[in-house]
């Protein structure tokens, strides 16, 4: 569970303009934050996985990086509670 002062991992579906999909892609792969990059098909265009030392780093990261990526039109956020099971164990770097 979640706790205070306790890193923070979340998933970020990103809406994308089509054209720039690989554009986007790209730019994403140049923050370490971003530790899993997954293109998808469904609602979204692009799943990623982040990881932030608190916060105030994941609402840096998303304000001033990736929503400032040409093509990204919009982001839904969901904040990892729990992990219940995973194959690699999520770093802040």
């Amino acid at each position: 569970m979640l706790k205070l002062g306790d890193p923070i991992l979340a998933f970020i579906d990103l809406f994308v303009d089509s054209p720039y999909v690989d554009d986007v892609v790209n730019s994403l792969k140049e923050y370490k934050n971003v530790t899993e990059i997954y293109e998808v098909t469904g609602e979204f265009d692009i799943v990623i996985l982040v990881n932030a030392s608190d916060i105030e780093e994941l609402r840096d990261l998303l304000k001033n990086k990736i929503m400032k990526i040409k093509g990204i039109k919009s982001t839904v956020s969901s904040i990892v509670l729990k992990s219940h099971r995973t194959l690699v164990s999520p770093k802040t770097q």
